[in-house]
């Protein structure tokens, strides 16, 4: 069965809201323009779980800025990056979540991210690894998942992405999280 989107504004964003009110996972996925157009089939495959869910899809304007930790120079093209990741997770801890707890009537996880899903993350990104091993990953439940391509770059900062997962799923692995590192065919679109 299909599962249609409804959108309400949070804050000033119009966030697509996929799900009911029986739910018991809350899903969230930071969202560009071009993940919008494959979003109904991605909800749908998770419907099939047949989980009670809701899922958010929380616009982002610009990715650079919005879902860095911190300032660093352009790694390609010209468009550095703005370092307020900060920010963006406040939105999230002090706006999404609670307006769409509102929305739930069971909420079974006592911690506030129960697992992450990090498809292509950029492990890359300067200093980051770094900065994990300083502030550990808390959630117990990892899923990553990379292109087999996407090691394979001529930019030689990107190409630390493959060594870079496969060292952050050693540490979660270590330290007893349930982590999983899948590779998927082609390049970080694909």
């Amino acid at each position: 069965a299909a599962v249609t989107a409804q959108t309400m504004q949070i804050g000033n964003r119009p966030c697509r809201i996929y799900g009911g009110a029986n739910a018991e996972y809350l899903l969230l996925q930071m969202t560009g323009e071009h993940e919008l157009q494959s979003m109904d089939y991605e909800v749908a495959a998770i419907a099939q779980s047949s989980q009670n869910f809701l899922f958010a899809a929380i616009p982002v304007e610009s990715w650079n800025d919005a879902l860095s930790p911190w300032k660093a120079p352009a790694v390609w093209g010209k468009q550095g990056f703005g370092g307020k990741a900060g920010d963006t997770l406040r939105f999230l801890t002090e706006q999404v979540i609670p307006t769409l707890e509102q929305q739930l009537w069971a909420s079974t996880q006592t911690d506030l991210f129960y697992g992450v899903a990090a498809a292509s993350p950029s492990v890359w990104f300067p200093g980051w690894m770094e900065f994990e091993q300083q502030h550990p990953i808390q959630a117990q439940h990892v899923y990553l998942s990379l292109g087999d391509k996407e090691e394979r770059t001529k930019n030689t900062i990107m190409a630390a992405v493959g060594d870079n997962i496969r060292t952050l799923r050693s540490r979660l692995t270590e330290r007893g999280a349930d982590c999983t590192l899948e590779w998927n065919s082609g390049g970080h679109f694909k």
